[in-house]
């Protein structure tokens, strides 16, 4: 293991005791302080932000999606900041006694949550996760090691120097929050590999990092991020909110997760829905490629080819289908989906009741944007990930998928016969 990461998972392997006993007033103190310090340095955030930005521009092969993950304004260091005082407006989940009963030989048992300890996120080029994902591990209890990419470390640098000088302004370890300045794959092999040191790591990246994450680590892993969603248009939706909702949800930010990267659209309502939203989509820049029906709306729309389904684009590219039931709109999903973000727009209860029912994904929307899943827009204040698998948390990872259960027995003198 690399002395920086050997020294970095120590340093946080020690903070963790001291923060799973830590005040919720120090804690909220501590995410106020840091609120406050990255909208006082925002220009200086700003200047490290650019020199990713300069580099990312000598490079070759990155898409306008990247570049706007990388990018920080100030209105994003704001939302950062406003991310970070709904954490600490949050109820504090350590302690929380979720359920007690009391056994027939008088012992009363009862469930309460506990920090998990050591988390690791290995993420890519989004500088805001590296204050979302610190400002929640501390709220829940828990140390965190960060490591980010090559592309955002001058941008990861000068937060994760704000949120230290934060943590040892409120007589914290600075070791509760650490950052991975070693950029090489190595590194994030190491953490890995660092089971004696962490008790979780998370991936939150494209399908092939979370993949190598998957594949290599020893320290339990919670998959999150890989997004190819749709947005099924049902027989029965109103025209206008169905062009608004399918628009928002490919180009309000195409380079995320929670954008739709497949529309469906039920045949009866095509002749009319296809016209509509086609033009405003191709006026917005973005690439249709389309089924064979599809086809027949614009001569600017190209032909899908089958890998088309199952991509996550990340750009402004949109895959569009004409399905003849609710049934096959469901099934494409379910076959395609990975699990993440799927809508139906929809006048018809029963069939957004069908929806609700057979789709299986972490959030599944009625007459709404896939834009939404988001721990900031769900109250959470920010999210550490969106999970798209099943065990121990799923959708987006707020506080208490920081924290884990501890049973806690009160007894008279019990003795087993």
């Amino acid at each position: 293991m690399k002395p920086e990461v050997l020294e970095k998972c120590s340093q946080a392997h020690r903070a963790k005791s001291i923060l799973a006993n830590c005040s919720a007033t120090v804690k909220n103190e501590v995410l106020e302080h840091i609120a406050r310090a990255i909208e006082k340095e925002k220009d200086s955030i700003i200047s490290e932000n650019s020199k990713d930005i300069d580099l990312l521009k000598s490079k070759e092969g990155y898409s306008r999606a990247f570049h706007d993950r990388l990018l920080l304004t100030e209105e994003r260091i704001e939302s950062m900041a406003e991310g970070l005082r709904q954490i600490a407006a949050l109820d504090d989940p350590v302690g929380e006694v979720t359920k007690m009963w009391r056994r027939p030989n008088g012992l009363q048992i009862g469930l309460t949550r506990v920090p998990i300890g050591v988390v690791g996120i290995i993420y890519e080029a989004r500088p805001n996760v590296t204050i979302d994902a610190a400002g929640l591990a501390v709220k829940a209890g828990n140390a965190v090691i960060l490591r980010g990419s090559s592309e955002a470390i001058n941008s990861n640098r000068a937060l994760v120097r704000i949120i230290q000088k934060s943590l040892t302004a409120k007589k914290l370890p600075a070791g509760t929050v650490a950052l991975i300045e070693d950029t090489e794959r190595s590194a994030a092999m190491d953490l890995m590999k660092a089971d004696q040191y962490l008790d979780l790591l998370i991936p939150r990246g494209g399908a092939s990092l979370i993949k190598t994450v998957v594949s290599n680590s020893t320290v339990p892993v919670i998959q999150t991020g890989e997004g190819n969603c749709h947005t099924y248009v049902d027989d029965s939706a109103e025209l206008e909110s169905a062009v608004k909702i399918t628009v928002n949800a490919k180009v309000q930010r195409p380079g995320v997760c929670n954008a739709t990267e497949t529309l469906l659209v039920h045949e009866e309502i095509a002749p009319t829905f296809l016209p509509r939203v086609i033009p405003v989509l191709l006026e917005k820049g973005v690439e249709i490629r389309g089924c064979e029906e599809t086809l027949a709306y614009n001569s600017e729309i190209k032909r899908a080819a089958d890998e088309d389904w199952s991509t996550e684009y990340l750009d402004l590219i949109l895959a569009v289908k004409v399905v003849s039931t609710l049934d096959e709109a469901i099934e494409h999903i379910n076959y395609y989906g990975t699990g993440h973000s799927e809508a139906i727009i929809t006048d018809s209860y029963e069939h957004s009741r069908l929806f609700l029912n057979k789709i299986d994904a972490a959030a599944v929307y009625v007459n709404s944007s896939t834009r939404f899943t988001d721990g900031f827009e769900f109250g959470l204040g920010a999210e550490m990930g969106i999970s798209t698998q099943k065990l121990h948390v799923r959708g987006p990872m707020g506080l208490d998928a920081l924290t884990s259960l501890k049973y806690i027995i009160y007894g008279t003198g019990q003795v087993k016969d």
